[in-house]
């Protein structure tokens, strides 16, 4: 595996706020632009409303770089294909979801395996292609039945022992090729009966049948660089408030417990699962051991209301963020022609 030259960041995240924060569309706006040099965002997320054309999404990433006064500030997305794929032809392939993976897993394990890791090895020649470096992908939920399916078909399976390897074989092929993984929703979304984005998930199953059954793909990654939270209260850990602003869950679970010393991102903070204005919602947040927090709808009242309650990055959440970027130095040099020949001739051909 090849390294390049490390990023000089150590400089520019000095002054970086701890949030990623999205924009309202294809361009910056003269608002977004005045607000992101104000308040240098640590890294920035896309959308598919912020995606016209290769050169636009170019530009745009670079714009986002210069208002926050960072060069390589990290750029995230979405990728994970199936319903959940932010970039889509002509600018990406159409690729399949963690299902249709881990289905190949339970007929041909080392096929399958194989499999995780070239989908994750071709997001990053994607992405890497539009200077994007982060993907929120692998997705570690294992769900149960019956569970809504906000989760579905993007987990790779039912099964803990399924999820965990597959899981770590997709989060190595965005690692080899220079794009920084997150693993998500720690503790685990797959017990949710109702979607986050709209409603606050109550998950009532014993701590034992957590350890069974969600934790353990997080715990196997705990050396991920990055996690995402889950919005989702767990009664028997917090039955007052959802692992993301729950000190209880972050600091004896996520962190004791699953023994994740990454750098921990809020999912976003705008959805409805969370209660209170978003001054309040961000200072739980951090309050509770989050190292950063995630707004995506570009909404200017919401990021700035974020903001007021967002400090710079400092103590072990810059020490994370710092090691979290190391790994966007790292290439393994491979061919993406022959990597996509191998994927086609192994899953089949993708739309």
């Amino acid at each position: 595996m090849r390294r390049t030259a490390l990023p000089d960041m150590i400089r520019d995240m000095s002054e970086s706020k701890a949030m990623i924060l999205g924009s309202s569309g294809p361009t910056l706006i003269p608002d977004e632009v005045a607000f992101y040099r104000e308040q240098r965002p640590w890294a920035f997320i896309l959308f598919a409303r912020n995606i016209v054309d290769a050169q636009q999404v170019r530009d745009l990433v670079a714009a986002m770089r210069d208002c926050a006064g960072n060069p390589d500030a990290p750029v995230f997305i979405d990728q994970e294909g199936g319903r959940v794929q932010r970039l889509r032809p002509p600018l990406a392939p159409n690729y399949p979801p963690g299902a249709a993976l881990g289905a190949l897993y339970q007929k041909y394990p080392d096929a399958g395996l194989r499999a995780a890791w070239l989908v994750s090895r071709l997001h990053a020649f994607d992405l890497r292609k539009f200077d994007i470096t982060a993907d929120c992908l692998p997705v570690l939920d294992v769900p149960v039945e019956g569970a809504h399916d906000v989760i579905g078909d993007r987990a790779y399976g039912k099964e803990p022992g399924i999820v965990t390897l597959m899981g770590r074989s997709a989060m190595e092929g965005l690692k080899a090729g220079g794009v920084l993984p997150v693993i998500k929703h720690i503790p685990g979304h797959g017990r949710a009966f109702a979607d986050s984005h709209h409603n606050l998930p109550v998950v009532e199953a014993t701590l034992d049948e957590l350890r069974a059954h969600d934790f353990p793909p997080f715990r196997a990654l705990s050396d991920a660089p990055m996690a995402m939270t889950a919005h989702v209260v767990y009664t028997a850990i917090d039955p007052e408030r959802p692992a993301t602003t729950s000190p209880k869950a972050i600091n004896e679970i996520i962190r004791k417990e699953l023994q994740f010393d990454g750098l921990l991102m809020s999912d976003d903070v705008s959805m409805k699962a969370l209660s209170g204005d978003f001054a309040e919602r961000t200072e739980a947040i951090f309050a509770a051991g989050c190292d950063v927090v995630l707004h995506c709808n570009g909404i200017m009242d919401e990021m700035k209301a974020v903001a007021s309650r967002t400090p710079v990055l400092a103590g072990d959440a810059s020490r994370r963020a710092h090691l979290a970027v190391q790994g966007l130095a790292i290439n393994d040099g491979a061919s993406e022609a022959e990597i996509r020949a191998e994927f086609e001739a192994l899953f089949g051909a993708v739309a």
